[in-house]
């Protein structure tokens, strides 16, 4: 019986030892731990979203500027439109 229950306990503390439990709880018990790794969160989301911001908007201006040289008529006069009010405020 003794054997029985070691052996269920074993197993329940391999699967604790595996899931990293003991430093989820630890994490969470400690603010300063906390506010550290939000912080770091934030700092790396505001430079990914910015980092990517700025690739989008060149990949749609490179493609926007391709349309143009095109001479599609209508399309063109609106693109060159948009084109140039993004040029105008990149300035500022």
């Amino acid at each position: 019986m003794f054997k029985k229950i070691n052996k269920k306990i074993d197993c329940i503390n391999d699967k604790l030892q595996k899931s990293n439990i003991y430093e989820l709880g630890y994490i969470l018990g400690s603010k300063k731990e906390i506010i550290k790794r939000n912080l770091l969160a934030g700092i790396f989301r505001g430079v990914g979203i910015g980092i990517g911001v700025t690739l989008i908007t060149a990949i749609i201006i490179a493609f926007l500027q391709r349309i143009i040289k095109l001479n599609i008529p209508v399309i063109s006069d609106y693109i060159v439109d948009i084109v140039e009010i993004v040029e105008n405020n990149k300035r500022y």
